[in-house]
């Protein structure tokens, strides 16, 4: 580029209009701040909670959280912790606050709150079907039961929980646990349960004349592999999710010595692990992808291998092999990842000899799809090219106005976040559809603010950094968990290290709020910021001031924070995204321009009621 090609873009940018001043008061402005917080599906306000577990508030974190994600301790065992990979302290050290676990020491410390739960009022006189026991349609009931609506729960199995219940093995997930937070939600009143009552037909629920439906069956097919030998063997060939369900139900309680597992995702992974309880002693995992494309969460690839499983990659299975129809093994074919200039991967041939493993027994887990046999195509309901209902991904609501969708039903299998965000969100317009308001209003959240500020140099809030490294969850002796499938291995926090955990929390939701009038621009609050995130300068362009900026801002996904102009004509600019939540700019600043202000966001429920139930 010639010296009067960059001269003509620096005029350019010249004449181009400066950012606009950062409007703090937009809920979603600090919301994104808090990285955990935005990132988890259900919005659970992870600073808070982890503040009331330090100060060993068990009780109030728990409830904090049940009334965000609905089921603590499940998802502090289970959940795919979404928010972790997105929390800011990973971006100053390798690993993340264990915010998963930390839901967990909630659920496990805290003291009996059935009397903290809501209850039914008198019925409003709307009936509701929920088809599905899972996580979404739990959800669901947990926000309209309060309200008064009388819902009734269709689910062919014996036993609330859906996928909770049927899918993660108890090694994960003891079954107290389960019934203890279904129990939170069907003993609330106004819900009838009809356990064990398969629905085959959606017009029979129509039939019934709910004034809505919502149905959360989850993605309930897993998906079979068609080679040379599947016919032939079917006998020792198991789909991955119906075993795991016919175990969980105590239909299955033993496997062959030699094991394969077809698939990478957390399914296999807790096939293989389960396998290895059932008698499995040479259980192997096998993937088309290389290890680090495995859909798997990485802690379960780990649990995996550290009881002694091995993860093969990149053999693609040929055939089946099985000698008068009693299965003997599997041929795979070796590949190797290519990509084209657009990065689109395909897996080749290498060329090198077909590998052939033994086995007694194959279990597929290759991934799961929706299966809607049950619901008439005459009906008004609209269905995609994948034979997906047509659902709308803010509203949930379908074609028929009055049925709506959630969770694995919805979009495709996810994970239990996912379902139970699904089902708040469908709460709340089924709420408004029984009401006769628009279904895509969706009530703004509750924001509250307070400054931390108490002295000087004193908050409200513990702004010490810890320089602790992430605590590792201890678990059970294998010989034991090997020994009993009902032998919860991992055994979480005690309170001591749960609160040394507690500590590494950066505090992402008090915030650095700027006044410009008190500003006399000495720049002390930028000489003592810690990563040189606060910046004085003149307005200019995003993509030019976040160059110009102490420490360019580099992440477009995170937001610059822009001040009025200043009395000299600059503005301030902070990266959001590198920011300590430290407080020593507002400690340091002479005039009281800087303040640490606690930005607390909770958002709108069904029932309308966007503050913790503390």
């Amino acid at each position: 580029m010639s010296i009067s090609d960059t001269a003509d873009i620096d005029a350019q940018q010249a004449l181009a209009p400066g950012m606009s001043p950062t409007d703090i008061d937009n809920p979603d402005y600090f919301h994104k701040v808090v990285d955990c917080q935005w990132a988890c599906p259900a919005h659970t306000p992870v600073p808070e909670y982890i503040r009331l577990i330090a100060a060993q508030r068990y009780s109030d974190a728990y409830m904090v959280n049940w009334q965000s994600n609905v089921f603590p301790g499940i998802l502090g065992r289970t959940c795919d912790r979404p928010c972790e990979p997105a929390c800011r302290r990973g971006r100053v050290e390798e690993e993340p606050v264990a915010i998963c676990r930390l839901k967990r020491v909630a659920a496990d410390n805290k003291d009996d709150i059935r009397g903290r739960l809501p209850t039914a009022p008198a019925s409003n006189g709307k009936r509701i079907a929920l088809i599905g026991a899972g996580p979404a349609s739990l959800a669901v009931a947990r926000d309209l039961a309060p309200l008064g609506y009388q819902l009734v729960i269709y689910d062919s199995e014996p036993r609330g929980g859906g996928m909770i219940r049927s899918q993660i093995p108890r090694f994960r997930l003891p079954e107290t646990v389960i019934d203890e937070e279904v129990g939170y939600i069907v003993d609330i009143g106004g819900i009838e349960t009809r356990y064990g009552q398969r629905i085959d037909s959606l017009r029979s629920v129509i039939d019934e004349g709910y004034d809505a439906i919502f149905v959360g069956t989850g993605a309930p097919r897993g998906r079979d592999i068609d080679i040379p030998g599947r016919a032939e063997a079917a006998a020792n060939i198991h789909i991955g999710i119906d075993w795991l369900s016919n175990v969980s139900f105590e239909h299955t309680d033993r496997i062959g010595r030699r094991v394969i597992v077809l698939g990478g995702g957390n399914t296999a992974m807790d096939c293989c692990r389960t396998s290895r309880r059932l008698g499995g002693e040479d259980v192997k995992v096998i993937v088309r992808s290389g290890f680090d494309e495995m859909k798997a969460s990485p802690w379960e690839k780990e649990d995996a291998m550290h009881e002694g499983i091995p993860i093969l990659n990149f053999l693609v299975p040929k055939a089946f092999l099985h000698d008068n129809g009693k299965l003997t093994g599997m041929v795979f074919e070796k590949v190797a990842a290519q990509y084209d200039d657009d990065g689109r991967r395909r897996l080749v041939p290498t060329g090198e000899p077909d590998q052939t493993f033994e086995c007694d027994d194959v279990l597929v887990a290759i991934g799961q799809e929706n299966s809607f046999p049950w619901i008439e195509r005459d009906i008004g309901l609209d269905f995609d090219r994948w034979d997906m209902p047509v659902v709308d991904p803010v509203t949930h609501q379908s074609t028929v106005p009055n049925i709506f969708f959630g969770g694995d039903a919805a979009f495709g299998p996810k994970n239990i976040i996912w379902a139970v965000a699904h089902g708040q969100q469908a709460a709340i317009s089924i709420d408004h559809f029984c009401k006769g308001r628009d279904v895509a209003d969706r009530p703004p959240p509750m924001v509250t603010i307070g400054s931390q500020k108490m002295g000087i140099h004193e908050w409200s809030y513990d702004n010490e950094i810890s320089l602790e490294e992430r605590r590792k969850v201890p678990l059970r002796d294998q010989v034991i968990a090997l020994a009993d499938i009902r032998s919860e291995v991992e055994l979480g926090f005690d309170r001591a290290v749960g609160y040394e955990e507690t500590q590494r929390c950066l505090n992402c939701d008090v915030q650095t709020v700027f006044a410009e009038p008190l500003c006399i621009e000495c720049d002390a609050c930028v000489d003592i910021c810690p990563t040189d995130c606060i910046t004085f300068t003149e307005n200019g362009p995003e993509a030019d001031l976040r160059r110009r900026l102490s420490a360019p801002a580099t992440n477009l996904d995170q937001e610059i924070y822009v001040s009025a102009p200043l009395k000299t004509g600059r503005i301030m600019a902070k990266d959001e995204d590198v920011c300590l939540h430290c407080g020593l700019c507002a400690e340091r600043c002479p005039t009281g321009a800087w303040d640490m202000r606690k930005y607390l966001i909770d958002m709108a429920h069904a029932a309308g009621e966007a503050g913790h139930q503390q």
